[in-house]
């Protein structure tokens, strides 16, 4: 399996070809491993807690919510088994884990070093979110309850008021007026989205990060595409002289056969006579013709 090829470049041009090829090789490879270090050393720097349960289950963060609010009364009433123990830790905290509004929880998430945990409802959390970028939300929602328009028992109004929310949630309204609402409009100190935030986090490599290796494998490549004609050329000089045949003609027949690739055996190119080989031949010729007329000649004379 470690046996490498025997077939190896022989020519300055492929060998340079394949010097490029494996520095490109090299340092792809070590970008990645470099790269996937960093990962995993970001991962591993992470935080742990992903859920509530992972919350129950440490004691170095502290977390508690709104007293008297209702993710106060959540907790309190729930019959869950995983709530009733977090409560149960809160209710025995000391210091207090609650607190008075949510300015000061959010205000004491950000001073406790990632030491404490607050509880609020879903839609607070995003409208805080959208303006403290040092804040995240971690895990899922632990109940699901939707808003509601107190009105008096049998108000005469209740339907058109039940009918115009509807028509608002089905044309879209009420969501174009939260996120009108919510969100911070884009050059005001928007934070960055979550997608964004792990993509920075994921420390992916960018075509501006790796281009200049792309750029050495392509120089060098033209570079090698340089000597190859180069040799080319040289190969050619020598055929027409071996062969004593025009340069021309041994470009044209080289470079046939190079881009014959079908072809297996080169053919075998006949060299023309010199011009003093033909003029020695026609010198014999000659005096062969001479001797056979004095033969001639003697044989009439008998």
């Amino acid at each position: 399996m470690t046996q490498g090829s025997d077939i190896l470049p022989k020519g300055y041009s492929t060998r340079w070809v394949a010097g490029m090829w494996w520095f490109f090789a090299l340092i792809m490879c070590s970008s990645y491993t470099a790269n996937l270090a960093a990962f995993l050393t970001n991962a591993a720097m992470d935080d742990s807690i992903k859920s509530a349960e992972d919350l129950m289950s440490q004691t170095k963060i502290k977390y508690g919510t709104l007293y008297g609010g209702s993710t106060y009364s959540f907790f309190k009433r729930s019959n869950v088994s995983t709530y009733q123990r977090m409560w149960t830790a809160m209710e025995a905290s000391r210091p207090s884990v609650f607190v008075t509004s949510n300015d000061e929880g959010l205000e004491r998430v950000l001073k406790s070093k990632r030491k404490y945990a607050y509880f609020m409802e879903s839609t607070a959390i995003e409208y805080q979110l959208e303006r403290h970028c040092d804040l995240m939300q971690v895990g899922g929602l632990l109940d699901s309850k939707g808003y509601g328009i107190a009105l008096p028992f049998f108000a005469s109004y209740r339907t058109a008021v039940d009918n115009a929310v509807l028509k608002l949630a089905e044309s879209g309204m009420l969501v174009e007026l939260k996120n009108r609402w919510w969100k911070v409009p884009e050059g005001e100190g928007t934070c960055a989205s979550s997608e964004d935030a792990a993509e920075e986090s994921s420390g992916e490599l960018g075509v501006d990060n790796v281009g200049g290796v792309f750029v050495v494998l392509g120089v060098g490549c033209g570079m090698a595409a340089g000597m190859g004609a180069l040799e080319f050329l040289w190969h050619v000089r020598d055929v027409a002289i071996e062969q004593k045949m025009s340069q021309m003609d041994a470009f044209w027949a080289e470079l046939t056969f190079a881009i014959s690739f079908w072809e297996t055996e080169k053919p075998v190119a006949h060299s023309r006579p010199s011009s003093s080989a033909s003029g020695s031949n026609n010198v014999s010729r000659a005096s062969s013709v001479l001797r056979s007329a004095a033969d001639l000649f003697n044989v009439f004379n008998k």
